[in-house]
């Protein structure tokens, strides 16, 4: 229906009074079983429940046939105090009307609206369970819901009374309120906050008597629970009357639960310095339904904090766990290090080791740990260990000549030598190259063979049924075989098994082994894989019963001697050239051990990196490969051990490898590792091996081979998490990457001294000590401490920098300046110039000196970031525009100039235009008072940062000079490691319990949500950062490299460790690609315009700023009060918004409101609220983290003060106690001090300034030069530019602006990206220009070009036509017109979708569609 008003349908007199309501009826809805008539009504204002009660009177009069029910919808802000009140007094009368008892405490019900919510609290318990028994909360929600569109949380007020029996918590009750009460009494001045140490035995409320129980049991129905467990993610938020919403959660590893509770300010603050992160309490509370957050939660009523009970080492000696994964294992590792590392010095271990997969990333956190704990950091790595030294040809005399070769191939029940059984031994004797015998026998494995081994040999159980078993077939083989060389395809398997049988039959198989699938990937390196078919199919040998032991054994030796036949071509006959035939392929397709490598002192830490350098860079494959000849080349300074069942020597005894394989593996390593046996089960789970007595016999087995070799034999964790618990982290990542077993995990956790020895009882108690404790820190014993970044500062060294930069500074200075200098330029540069280099840092400047030279000199303009605009020094050596010192006028001519250094002047830019008082020339205006302190310290102890925006496309030509000015193997891209994050852990937890079918509660997922973060996914590049290493060292002195995420094709080298671990040791620049200078760059070109001529004080360019006038339309024209739209910085919806609310008028308040809009909780809950209400003009609040420090100097505070509070808090920290304190000394208004604590990150002033130059440029160009800048503009924006939709004119491009905005916060990333680019579109019709149409010969590639009759859209703005695309066309173009489709098809190489676009767009309008010319076209 049409909605109308109230007033409308109002005829009767006694009524006219509702008549001055602005209520509308927008439906009416009659449901005739229940005689009801139902009227949904909008109003602008809040309607008391009396006028309601004649509403409804009214309708009931003229429809007395039916029951009237109203729907009211307020159309209001409720947050405004009287919309508030009415409302709430509403409520209250509902209240009681539904609850007369309710008059003795209605008045004491306590309201707050937060966000979405609107929060009740009931003043006690009684007050609370009125409601719920009468059902209110229920009716009140649905009301609350659908009149205000909040939800509605009812809380109990907390009761805080100590208990009347429990005499100790009593007196501890009473003692701290004595204590408080002491402390706040000997303070002279209130104070605003109250900070307590945090107490060991801190409760609250009454004494808990409950019986408890698990978490996961809890739900609405018990009522009243009382559970223990571990505290995480405390959150608080303020609420009315000066208290606190704590809300935390809690796990006890069955579940986890929400909890809250309501505290009066100094309690809540109270209880927040005791109750924490991993806080372990005992708590009691109501269980009820919370509406906000939709799940069942506690409501506190009594806490105690309690030590949680947690394993101990309680042995008297303890060992060292040598084999340690943290987060940075990636995907597989959830231990959080410095949690276990601290768990680790709790215990009294001496030391710990950092094995992570393939990568050392974790070392930077492990120095830090163990210079914090005092604990031994073990830096190490479990590396992937190749054999590309591996024989082809094994076992062999080199003194023998062999012309007798026995080629076999068998089939078994499975993969393991130890547990499976042969079924069928085919074999072939071929001497001088020809075949002289055969041998051929089904075997009867006396178990049933599995049906996937049936399906893929064809042996059955009938086959073998009857025949001979194994133990009455070797003594046949063996014969057959005699001393022959045996020839295999991937000889380790079916050697493997025959050597197992032959020794449970008590023969030792010992002849010469000669391995086909080697001996292939030597001679044909380049095939894609090495399997028998492929093999046999390249050389064109038949294999027609793949997998049955003769036909392969056939296979295997056609393919054998054929090989031979061509290495003897080549001269290679002998064992020993064949053995040298072996190349880098094995790399890469050989099978990889784990090894573990730790260093043991600086040297072997840089063998180390270099060894995961070269396997990064070099030798990755799926993973990071370390060939044996690189790691014994590199050896010096390493211990390496055998590591786990992935190890080298853990397969070869499962293979059952040769004697002399295994003694020459044992004595590769230095150490040998033994596992608990539950770390291997799944070696019986898949058949490996039958039970765990075979698990314990193989490590008895690694236990005599140290002994024998005589090399320590160490019990490690292979630790992957720190208690068993933790095992769910890795479970839910292992079945997110598709792990069938991600259920069955080991017990990787990091084992107590006494635990690992209970695990490895069964080698009888002394060998049980010797492996676990004596061999561990034995090995511990072999290791230096060491650091694995050098302490201290490591800059380049540019020869001569100090006087270069003191040249370069004063040559400009007395350029623009005069000589003698001014005092005030003379004592500034002098200050700085004496900090700079003696600190060091001088080279830092002539580095960016020189890069900003160079691009300037290729005709880029370079913006700076960050506050090196506080630098005079840089913006005399040409690194910034931006110029620090206080607004002054200087003379191009004479020299003259005029400081203002008493504040009354904020900008340079905003001193009126004056002419030279000597020479008449008008002056410049220049100077924004930045003091230079931000930047280096008062006493040159801040580590300085140049950061530098160049063009994007010019951003490597300027990585590639830094190259050029410190040389090749000199500059690095600064690596980045790329980890889980909460949205992406969300994924997996959700995925592995939908998968399940199992629902879990919100709190619950939130804590696995949390276990999951962190974890490494992959490794990256910082966007424009390259750290340089300076020649005295080299890059394996501070970290390994490697290429961003493992992408050979990137071009790119990158520091392994994240480079914000080394970025204080060698210096890192941050050489960004930026939009703006290449919009400047662009502008320039097409206007011809210098754009630093441009003023920054120009009136129409100031004016966009705060309307729509100087472009020459009304703000309806484009549904925007200013004309910023495009303008970076000032062109989205939030700094459009500032510039209203605080209409500027100056350079300075731009740069004010630059600030405000960059920092976080800097303008949003903060200055905004104070220029609203008038607390604060634009100039007053804090906008830059300058403004701190200045206004706490020009107060009276001690400059180094002054300097330390502004960094704490630009960096989120807020004020200290203290702080507080010294800032209300100085009369500093509370509005200043409770707006430092609000505050989370601030921008620097010289930053601002920077952007606000630019940023003001381009402006002027929109007002003065439109169609250059809509051309720039939408150059920028091709990617989101839809020329299809833009050329369809101005109601198009409306209608498409109101169907965007219709979608609210459904829009997708690229729908807002359109909706920003047609707002621009709209601003340009609405000034009278146009767009040409897409232009085949006419158009660019890739940019927005002025044509003729408007502005003419690049080819790839088509949608269909992409850059490739557009680019080959303009090239072919470029060489001769299209004659027709066919032609610019082949020609420009492109699809049939660009033809579509083109077509449909009317480009290929004159184009015929073939070359074919008939004679009628001539």
């Amino acid at each position: 229906m049409k909605s109308i008003y109230l007033k409308e349908v109002i005829k009767d007199g006694k009524y006219e009074h509702l008549k001055n309501l602005d209520i509308k009826i927008v439906n009416v809805e009659i449901i005739k079983e229940k005689m009801e008539l139902v009227l949904k009504l909008n109003s602008n204002e809040i309607i008391n429940n009396k006028t309601l009660k004649e509403i409804r009177k009214f309708f009931q009069e003229i429809f007395d046939d039916f029951s009237i029910r109203l729907f009211m919808k307020y159309l209001i802000d409720i947050n405004e105090e009287h919309n508030l009140k009415i409302y709430i007094d509403n409520i209250k009368d509902i209240i009681q009307e539904e609850i007369p008892s309710s008059s003795s405490w209605i008045e004491a019900l306590k309201y707050e609206v937060d966000n979405d919510t609107l929060f009740f609290i009931p003043p006690n318990s009684m007050a609370y369970f009125s409601m719920v028994r009468n059902g209110l909360l229920d009716k009140l929600s649905q009301k609350v819901g659908m009149e205000l569109g909040l939800n509605l949380t009812v809380n109990q007020e907390e009761e805080e009374i100590p208990s009347d029996d429990n005499f100790l918590e009593e007196k501890e009750f009473e003692e701290r309120e004595i204590s408080k009460e002491i402390l706040l009494n000997s303070n002279q001045q209130t104070k605003n906050k109250v900070t307590n140490k945090p107490m060991k035995n801190y409760s609250i409320g009454k004494a808990i008597k409950g019986d408890l129980m698990a978490i996961n049991d809890v739900n609405l129905q018990v009522g009243t629970a009382t559970i223990k467990g571990e505290v995480f993610q405390v959150d608080s938020r303020e609420i009315k009357g000066d208290r606190l919403l704590i809300t935390f959660y809690i796990s006890d590893t069955t579940d986890s639960i929400p909890v809250k509770i309501f505290l009066s300010k100094d309690k809540g603050e109270e209880f927040l310095e005791n109750i924490v992160e991993e806080s372990y309490v005992i708590l009691e509370g109501d269980v009820v339904y919370d509406n906000y957050s939709r799940t069942q939660t506690i409501m506190l009523k009594s806490l105690k904090k309690i030590e949680k009970e947690e394993r101990m080492d309680n042995a008297e000696e303890k060992r060292v766990e040598l084999h340690l994964h943290t987060k940075m294992s990636a995907m597989d590792g959830v231990g959080d290090l410095k949690k276990i590392a601290t768990r680790a010095h709790k215990w009294g271990h001496k030391a710990m080791a950092i094995t992570d997969h393939g990568v050392v990333q974790a070392f930077p956190e492990g120095m830090e740990i163990s210079d914090k704990l005092g604990i031994k950091m073990i830096y190490g790595v479990e590396g992937y260990l190749v054999n590309d030294s591996k024989d082809i040809i094994t076992n062999f005399d080199l003194d023998k000549e062999y012309n007798e070769f026995v080629i076999f191939d068998i089939e078994t029940t499975g993969l393991s030598a130890i547990n499976d059984e042969i079924t069928e031994i085919g074999a072939i004797k071929v001497i001088d190259g020809k075949v002289v015998d055969t041998y051929s026998q089904l075997i009867n494995p006396e178990r049933p063979i599995p049906e996937f081994i049936t399906n893929l040999t064809g042996i059955t159980d009938e086959m073998v049924k009857g025949k001979p078993r194994i133990n009455e077939v070797i003594p046949s083989f063996s014969e057959f075989i005699k001393d022959s060389v045996l020839v295999a395809h991937n000889a380790t398997f079916d050697v493997g098994f025959i050597r197992e049988k032959m020794k449970k039959n008590g023969v030792n198989l010992s002849n010469p082994v000669l391995d086909t699938l080697e001996l292939a990937r030597s001679v044909f390196p380049d095939l894609k894989n090495h399997k028998l078919d492929n093999i046999a199919k390249h050389l064109g040998v038949s294999l027609e019963n793949h997998h049955r032991a003769v036909d392969d054994a056939e296979a295997t030796k056609d393919i054998f001697l054929k090989i031979l036949s061509l290495l003897e071509e080549k001269g290679i006959k002998s064992f020993s050239d064949i053995n040298s035939l072996n190349n880098d392929s094995s790399i890469f397709k050989g099978e990889t051990f784990h090894i573990v490598i730790l260093a043991k002192n600086l040297l072997g830490l840089k063998n180390l990196y270099k060894l995961i350098s070269d396997s990064h860079l070099k030798y990755f494959h799926r993973r990071p490969r370390i060939p044996k000849s690189l790691l014994e080349a590199n050896r010096e300074g390493l211990l390496l051990g055998s590591a786990c069942e992935a190890g080298e020597l853990y397969k070869a005894i499962i293979k059952g490898s040769s004697y002399s394989e295994i003694r020459n593996i044992v004595n590769f390593y230095d150490y040998l590792e033994i596992q608990p046996i539950g770390n291997n089960a799944h070696l019986i789970r898949n058949g490996i091996l039958k039970n765990e007595d075979q698990l314990r016999d193989i490590n008895r087995k690694i236990y005599d081979l140290g002994k024998k070799y005589n090399k320590p034999v160490v019990a490690t964790g292979d630790v992957h998490f720190l208690d068993s618990e933790d095992e769910v982290y890795r479970r839910i990542l292992m079945a997110g990457q598709g792990f069938q077993d991600a259920d069955l995990q080991p017990p990787l956790y990091f084992m107590t001294t006494d635990e690992m020895l209970e695990e490895f009882s069964y080698l009888g108690k002394d060998k049980s000590y010797e492996v676990v404790i004596q061999n561990t820190n034995l090995v511990n014993n072999m290791i230096e401490e060491m650091k694995p970044i050098p302490d201290g500062t490591f800059p380049p060294i540019i020869e001569g920098s100090e006087e270069e930069l003191k040249e370069i500074t004063y040559k400009k200075a007395y350029e623009v300046y005069g000589d003698p200098l001014p005092d005030i330029v003379e004592k500034r540069l002098e200050r700085e110039l004496t900090s700079i280099i003696k600190n060091g840092y001088a080279v830092m400047y002539i580095i960016a000196q020189k890069l900003v030279w160079k691009s300037l000199e290729d005709g880029y303009l370079v913006g700076s970031r960050g506050s090196v605009g506080s630098s005079f020094v840089a913006t005399m050596s040409g690194i910034t525009e931006v110029n620090p010192l206080s607004p002054h006028y200087v003379c191009p001519n004479c020299k003259y100039s005029e400081f203002f250094d008493d504040g009354s002047i904020a900008s340079g830019s905003d001193l009126p235009d004056k002419n030279c008082p000597k020479c008449n020339t008008k002056l410049n205006k220049d100077g924004q008072d930045i003091p230079f302190e931000v930047f280096l310290g008062f006493e040159g102890d801040k580590e300085p940062d140049i950061d530098l925006n160049f063009a994007g496309e010019y951003q490597p030509t300027a990585h590639k000079y830094t190259e050029e000015l410190f040389g090749e193997g000199y500059v690095f891209r600064a690596g980045t490691i790329g980890t889980i994050a909460d949205k992406t852990a969300y994924g997996f937890v959700k995925k592995y319990f939908e998968q399940k079918e199992i629902s879990v509660n919100p709190a619950e997922i939130n804590r696995l949500v949390k276990g999951c973060t962190g974890i490494k996914r992959s490794s990256g590049q910082h966007p424009g950062g390259v750290m340089i290493v300076p020649k005295y060292k080299d890059i394996y002195d501070f970290t390994p490299i490697q290429y961003p995420a493992n992408d050979k094709s990137s071009g790119v080298i990158t520091t392994h460790f994240d480079y914000n671990a080394i970025s204080g040791r060698i210096l890192k620049l941050d050489i960004l690609g930026h939009d703006v200078p290449t919009i400047i760059k662009m502008l320039e070109d097409l206007t011809g315009i210098d754009p630093t001529s441009i003023p920054l004080d120009e009136q129409s360019t100031m004016k966009i700023f705060t309307s729509t006038e100087p472009l020459g339309i009304s703000e309806k024209d484009i549904d925007c009060k200013v004309g910023t739209l495009g303008i970076p910085e000032f062109g989205t919806k939030f700094v459009r918004q500032m510039l209203i609310d605080t209409q500027p008028s100056t350079f300075s308040e731009l740069v004010r409101i630059s600030g405000l809009s960059h920092g976080t909780d800097v303008w949003i809950n903060n200055a905004q609220n104070l220029v609203r209400n008038n607390m604060a003009t634009l100039s007053e609040v804090i906008s830059t983290r300058e403004d701190i420090m200045l206004t706490l100097i020009n107060a009276g505070l001690d400059k180094q003060k002054s300097f330390w509070i502004m960094e704490k808090v630009r960096k989120g920290r807020g004020l200290t106690e203290e702080d507080e304190e010294n800032m209300k000394s100085l009369d500093l208004p509370s509005w200043y001090i409770d707006s430092c604590n609000k505050i989370k990150y601030m921008f620097p002033k010289a930053h601002a300034v920077a952007y606000v130059m630019m940023s003001f440029r381009i402006a002027y160009f929109k007002v003065h030069y439109p169609e250059a800048f809509y051309a720039t503009y939408f150059t920028t924006k091709a990617s989101d530019f839809d020329a299809q939709l833009v050329l369809k004119g101005k109601e198009a491009v409306n209608s498409k602006i109101m169907e965007l905005e219709s979608l609210g916060n459904d829009t997708t990333a690229k729908e807002k990206n359109l909706l920003t680019v047609l707002e621009v579109v709209r601003e340009m019709y609405a000034r009278g220009f146009k767009f040409q149409n897409v232009d085949l010969y006419k158009s660019h590639s890739d940019k927005f070009i002025i044509g003729e009759e408007g502005i003419l859209p690049p080819l790839k703005g088509l949608e269909g036509v992409g850059e490739n695309a557009a680019r080959n066309i303009v090239e072919e173009r470029e060489k001769s017109k299209f004659i027709s489709v066919e032609d610019l098809v082949n020609r420009g190489k492109v699809t049939r979708t660009v033809i579509e676009a083109l077509t449909n767009h009317g480009c290929l309008d004159n184009l015929p569609e073939s070359n074919q010319i008939s004679l009628f076209n001539i």
